[in-house]
């Protein structure tokens, strides 16, 4: 057993790097040179390589006019199995999610607090790096951009956090700055770059997909930034708001490397495909009018499109909602439910209620998606 029942070590790592992450939780527990052979900077060099299907999603609720953090944070696992609550119990304090990224989360101080700090961390490992925060802001848009496949090549494991935000310098002209931390080398600073735009940003909180960041604004475009060159553009949504007799909800999310845009209306359930990002050109790749999800599923859902149409304004509760989006996997809330519906094979099911979650405050709430990722956190920095 001196490479573990293979020929040699590297076709043990060769084998072993093709299971799921899942499984390999389980292997590092069989022994003392199991689990060394699976912390090794070379396997993880190589399981790194592989692109991982979404595991779940990170639900915490907040407050929309109070100025303090709901501490609670809910996995809620794509295949359900049952809610976890103590997923960042590791962590030295209660936080806030603000991004995931290819097995990595980003996390702030909940607030009020004496010390404020965002960590970066891998709930597999339950390892994390804490980095000051000057100027707290609970409104914060951070940002977190991490590609496995090519950082973890280097000999340490470098990620970026971009800090966004929102200027009225006239009244009639708005623009987003980018502020850049590099876990390289430990420092924050402003971009030279910046981006006019009117809308404010809404709901997912910076999706990364080669080498660039998408944020969802409240209006017509999705707020990009590409972290190499630093350059930020818009792209224009599939279809305007114009387009649509009611109040739509949407979100954005990625799948097989690509983003995607999620869409309800009076029209259906659309999903489209982003083909160009410069051109703002879109592919429909999945439609269902509300009447179809509606016989599919009445369990769910009931008197959908008279639901849907009366949404009196972007600020009140929908009542069904796509939250979430990613490798076909999509959460929504519908009503008081919380259910994850699959693009591809049509089915819908319940994760759980809004009750269940703390039932505390049903309004934009901060929803993650998140991949598992073997990468130890801290041998990286060593």
């Amino acid at each position: 057993m001196d490479n573990f029942g293979f020929v040699n070590r590297d076709m043990a790592i060769n084998v072993l790097s093709r299971l799921q992450p899942k499984l390999l939780l389980g292997l590092k527990c069989v022994c003392k040179r199991w689990h060394q052979l699976l912390c090794d900077r070379d396997f993880t060099k190589v399981q790194s390589q592989k692109r991982e299907q979404i595991s779940g999603f990170f639900f915490q609720q907040k407050f929309h006019w109070c100025p303090y953090d709901i501490r609670t944070i809910a996995y809620i696992p794509a295949k359900f199995v049952g809610l976890n609550q103590t997923v960042f119990s590791f962590l030295p304090e209660d936080v806030v999610v603000l991004a995931s990224c290819n097995g990595l989360v980003c996390c702030r101080s909940c607030v009020p607090c004496n010390d404020p700090a965002i960590y970066v961390c891998n709930p597999v490992h339950r390892e994390w790096i804490k980095i000051n925060w000057s100027g707290p802001d609970r409104d914060s848009h951070i940002a977190l951009a991490f590609d496995p496949c090519r950082d973890a090549m280097e000999r340490s494991i470098n990620f970026k956090l971009v800090q966004v935000r929102h200027f009225e310098p006239t009244l009639d002209n708005f623009y987003f700055s980018f502020e850049i931390y590099s876990s390289d080398t430990g420092v924050w600073r402003m971009s030279k770059e910046i981006c006019n735009c009117n809308d404010k940003l809404y709901k997912n909180k910076g999706i990364f997909i080669g080498g660039v960041l998408h944020w969802l604004t409240d209006g017509d475009n999705i707020l990009t930034f590409n972290i190499e060159n630093e350059l930020a553009w818009l792209i224009a949504v599939p279809l305007s708001s114009i387009h649509f007799e009611s109040i739509t909800g949407s979100c954005i999310g990625e799948s097989d490397g690509q983003l995607y845009h999620v869409i309800v209306s009076e029209e259906g359930l659309h999903v489209w495909l982003l083909q160009d990002p410069f051109e703002s050109k879109w592919t429909l790749k999945h439609a269902k009018t509300l009447e179809a999800m509606e016989a599919k599923h009445p369990s769910f859902l009931y008197n959908l499109r008279e639901r849907v149409i009366h949404r009196p304004s972007l600020d009140s509760d929908p009542w069904m909602d796509p939250l979430a989006f990613k490798d076909g996997y999509l959460l929504m809330k519908v009503c008081d439910k919380i259910v994850i519906y699959h693009v591809g094979t049509n089915q819908m099911k319940q994760a759980c209620t809004l009750s269940e979650l703390g039932g505390i405050s049903a309004s934009s709430p901060i929803v993650l998606t998140y991949c598992l990722s073997m990468i130890p956190l801290k041998q990286a920095l060593e």
